[in-house]
C-alpha cells in the first residue's frame, strides 16, 4: 500500500522572508504616505490659492463651492475638473441663479443697494468697493465681469442648461451680455463647458439609479440569497444524482437559449409587421439613449439578440456532439467531488475567508493611493489664455506674480493653483512609490488566492488519500490544511504569487503604453503593442494554471514551489488527453451550472421587477429602471453561484491530479491497493477495456 509522502519542512524560506520584509516595507509606505497625505486635497476642490471649500475651521467652512471668474474662458471640461483653467477660481456658498454684470450691478447700485449685496458674494473676500471702475476691477481680478445662472455639479458651479423645445437655454435665455459689452450666446457657455450636459445628464440617471437601489435593496437581497440556497442545494445534490442533474443543466440551458431565440424572433417579427412602427429604425439612427426601453421598440435589437443566441446554441450543441464520452466521465469525477464536499462541508464557506482576505488588500491599496496622491505642498502654475505664450505651464508664487513681466508678455495670464507635490526625494518618487503599491497590492491579492487554493487542495487531498472513507478522513481537514499552509508553505505561495504579480504589472505597462499610442501614426509601435498584450495575456493564464497545479502537489507532498511545479507539469504531461477533455468538460458543465442559477434568478427577478407576477403585483417597488436591480441580481447571484462553484472546481482538480498520482503508484493489487472510489474505478476499468478493445 503505497501513499505519497508528506514532508512538515517550511519550504521556499526564503521567499517567505523576503514577503515578510516587502510586507513590513508597505506597512511603512502606508505610514509615510498617511504622514504626508491629506485625502481633503483630493475630496474638497481647492481656489486659486490652494485653500480647501468648505474645509472646517477655515474661512471657507461654509462656501463648499467653487466659483469660476470667466468660464467662458474653460475649456473642457477635464479641465474644468483638474482646476487648469486660466481664470480666477473662488469659494463660495452658492451657485449665482441669475445673469448679472458688474456694469450692470454698478448702474443699480446707485438706486438699490442690495444689487452689490448679491453680487459681491461672487467677488473676493475683502473687497467692498462697488464704485472701483470696471477696467481697475477685471485688471486687479476683484470681481468677475459676468456670472451667470449655474447649479453645483462636483462641487463647482457649472451652466444650468436646459433643453426647451430643441433649443439650449440658460433661465430661458439663448443670449447674455458678457460685461465687457459683447452680447454672447448661450452656445458659447456650451463650448466653453463641452460635455458637461452629458455629465449632468448622467448625474441625473445616476440620482434614479441610487433611488432605485433605495426602493429595491430588500428584494435584490432576497434574490441573492435564494442564489446562495439554489447553489447549496445544488451542489449537495450533486452526491447523490450529479448525472441527472448535470444532463438536466445541459438540456435546461438549451431550452433557455432555445426560448430566447423563439421570443427573439416573435418580437422581431411583430414589430416588423406593425404599419407606422420603429421596426425600420436602426440603433444607430437613436443614438445612445437613457431610457434603454427605447431599444426594445426596435427590430434590429431583437433581431442582433436572435441572432448572438442562435450561434450561442450551436456552440453549445456541436460541444456536447463531440465530447458526450468525456461527459460521462466528467459526471463521475463530478459524483465524487459531491462525495468529498459532502464530508468536508466546512470548504464550501471558505471563499467568505478568502473575500474578507481580498477587500482588506482592496482597500489598503486604495486608501495608500488616496494618500500618496495627495502628499505635497500647494504647486502654481501659469495659466495663459494666448496659445504662445513663453511662460504657459511654468511654475509660479502668487504673492510676488504680480510684480512679474508674465502679466505684460502674455496678458490675461493667472498665477492659479494646479496640483499638490514638492521638491523634496519623497516627493519626486511618489510615482515609483504608486506603482510599488499597485504590485504589492497584486502581490496580495495573488497570495490571498493562493493561500485559498492551497488550502482547498489540502483539504480534498486528505480525503481522497483516505482509504477507508469518510472512517480515515482526518478530523478539521480544512483547519489542519490551513494551518499547514501558513506554516510551512507561505514561502512557496509568495514565490508563485510573485511571478504572476509580476507577468499582471507588465501587463498594466504594456496597456498604458497602448493608451498612449492609440493617436500616434507608428503603425509599427502599436502591432507590437498588440502582440506583446497577446503574448502576456498567454502567459498569464498558463502561470495561473501551472500555479494553480503546483499548490496541489504542493499540500500533498509538501515541497518548494518550483519542486511542485515542475511534478505537476509532468504529471499533466502524462496524463495530457485527460486533461485536455475532462478538466475542461469539467469547467464547461461547472460554468453551464453557474449560467442556469444565476439565470433562473434572473428570469424570476425579471417576471417580479415587471410585474408580472399576478400574486405579488403590490409588492412590487416602483423604480426608474426596472433593469438596476435585475442587473444587480443576476451578476450578484453569478458571483455567489462562481463562488460556490470553485470550490467545487478545485475539489475536482485535486481529485483528479490524485487520481492521476494513485494510477503511477499503485496497481490495485493487494500490497499496491487504489485509494480511489469502487465509482473511479469502476470508470477506469471501462476506459481501460474500450482501449484493449480498440487495440484488438
Amino acid at each position: 500500500m503505497i501513499m505519497p509522502p508528506c514532508t512538515k519542512a517550511c519550504t521556499d524560506v526564503l521567499c517567505c522572508v523576503i514577503f515578510v520584509i516587502v510586507i513590513l516595507g508597505y506597512i511603512a509606505l502606508g505610514t509615510v504616505a498617511w504622514i504626508h497625505g491629506d485625502p481633503r486635497k483630493v475630496v474638497y476642490p481647492t481656489d486659486s490659492h490652494g485653500q480647501f471649500c468648505g474645509q472646517q475651521g477655515t474661512p471657507n467652512a461654509n462656501k463648499a463651492i467653487l466659483f469660476y471668474f470667466n468660464i467662458l474662458q474653460c475649456a473642457n471640461p477635464a479641465v474644468l475638473i483638474n482646476l487648469q483653467c486660466p481664470t480666477t477660481q473662488l469659494c463660495v456658498s452658492k451657485c449665482p441663479d441669475r445673469f448679472a454684470t458688474y456694469l450692470d450691478m454698478q448702474y443699480n447700485y446707485r438706486y438699490n443697494n442690495s444689487y452689490w449685496e448679491y453680487y459681491r458674494q461672487f467677488c473676493k473676500p475683502g473687497f467692498d468697493n462697488p464704485r472701483k471702475s470696471v477696467a481697475h476691477v477685471l485688471r486687479d481680478e476683484d470681481c468677475p465681469s459676468m456670472i451667470v445662472p449655474s447649479r453645483p455639479f462636483l462641487q463647482r458651479c457649472f451652466p444650468d442648461f436646459i433643453t426647451r423645445n430643441g433649443t439650449l437655454t440658460v433661465a430661458n435665455k439663448t443670449d447674455f451680455k458678457d460685461g465687457l459689452g459683447k452680447t454672447r450666446s448661450v452656445i458659447d457657455l456650451r463650448d466653453a463647458a463641452n460635455g458637461i450636459t452629458s455629465l449632468l445628464d448622467a448625474k441625473e440617471v445616476g440620482m434614479k439609479i441610487f433611488e432605485d437601489y433605495a426602493s429595491s435593496w430588500y428584494w435584490i437581497l432576497i434574490g441573492l440569497v435564494i442564489t446562495m440556497v439554489v447553489s447549496l442545494a445544488f451542489i449537495l445534490l450533486l452526491r447523490f444524482t450529479a448525472g441527472v442533474l448535470l444532463w438536466l443543466i445541459i438540456f435546461g440551458v438549451i431550452a433557455v437559449v432555445g426560448y430566447g431565440i423563439w421570443h427573439c424572433y416573435w418580437e422581431f417579427s411583430t414589430l416588423r409587421g406593425k404599419p407606422h412602427s420603429d421596426g425600420d429604425v436602426t440603433i444607430a439612427d437613436i443614438g445612445f439613449q437613457t431610457d434603454f426601453s427605447v431599444y426594445l421598440q426596435l427590430s434590429q435589437t431583437w433581431l442582433i439578440l436572435m441572432i448572438s443566441l442562435s450561434v450561442i446554441e450551436a456552440v453549445i450543441i456541436v460541444i456536447l456532439i463531440f465530447l458526450r464520452r468525456r461527459v460521462r466521465i466528467a459526471i463521475a469525477l463530478l459524483e465524487e467531488g459531491s462525495r468529498a464536499i459532502g464530508y468536508i462541508m466546512s470548504t464550501l464557506f471558505y471563499p467568505i475567508i478568502t473575500f474578507v482576505l481580498l477587500a482588506i488588500c482592496i482597500a489598503y491599496w486604495a486608501v495608500i493611493a488616496v494618500f500618496l496622491a495627495s502628499s505635497g505642498d500647494a504647486v502654481y502654475k501659469v495659466m495663459s489664455t494666448q496659445d504662445k505664450c513663453m511662460y504657459a505651464n511654468l511654475t509660479c508664487d502668487p504673492e510676488t506674480f504680480s510684480q512679474t513681466n508674465v502679466t505684460t508678455v502674455c496678458p490675461g495670464s493667472q498665477c492659479t493653483f494646479a496640483f499638490y507635490g514638492g521638491e523634496s526625494l519623497y516627493h519626486h518618487y511618489i510615482f515609483v512609490l504608486q506603482l510599488c503599491n499597485v504590485l504589492m497590492f497584486l502581490w496580495l491579492v495573488n497570495f490571498t488566492i493562493a493561500l485559498g487554493q492551497c488550502t482547498l487542495a489540502g483539504a480534498f487531498a486528505s480525503y481522497y488519500w483516505a482509504l477507508k472513507k469518510p472512517q480515515d478522513i482526518p478530523s478539521c481537514p480544512l483547519f489542519s490544511s490551513f494551518s499547514r499552509a501558513v506554516r510551512y508553505h507561505t514561502g512557496s505561495l509568495a514565490f508563485g504569487s510573485l511571478i504572476l504579480a509580476l507577468v499582471q504589472m507588465f501587463r498594466i505597462v504594456l496597456e498604458y503604453l497602448d493608451h498612449k499610442l492609440k493617436g500616434a501614426h507608428n503603425a509599427f509601435a502599436r502591432f507590437l503593442i498588440c502582440c506583446l498584450k497577446c503574448c502576456f495575456w498567454c502567459l498569464e493564464h498558463f502561470i495561473k494554471f501551472m500555479n494553480r497545479n503546483a499548490y496541489i502537489m504542493m499540500a500533498i507532498y509538501g515541497k518548494s514551489f518550483c519542486t511542485s511545479a515542475k511534478d505537476a507539469f509532468f504529471l499533466l504531461m502524462r496524463n495530457v488527453v485527460r486533461v485536455a477533455v475532462l478538466d475542461k468538460v469539467t469547467d464547461f458543465l461547472l460554468f453551464l451550472g453557474k449560467v442556469l442559477i444565476s439565470g433562473s434568478v434572473g428570469v424570476l427577478a425579471f417576471f417580479f421587477f415587471t410585474r408580472k407576477i399576478p400574486v405579488i403585483q403590490e409588492e412590487v417597488p416602483s423604480l426608474n429602471y426596472y433593469w438596476v436591480p435585475l442587473l444587480t441580481v443576476i451578476f450578484g447571484s453569478y458571483l455567489i453561484a462562481h463562488g460556490f462553484f470553485n470550490v467545487y472546481a478545485m475539489c475536482v482538480d485535486t481529485l483528479f491530479l490524485c487520481f492521476c498520482e494513485d494510477l503511477e503508484r499503485n496497481d490495485g493489487s493487494p500490497l499496491k491497493p487504489f485509494y480511489m472510489s469502487p465509482q473511479l474505478h469502476r470508470i477506469l476499468r471501462r476506459e481501460q477495456g474500450s482501449k484493449l478493445y480498440t487495440s484488438s
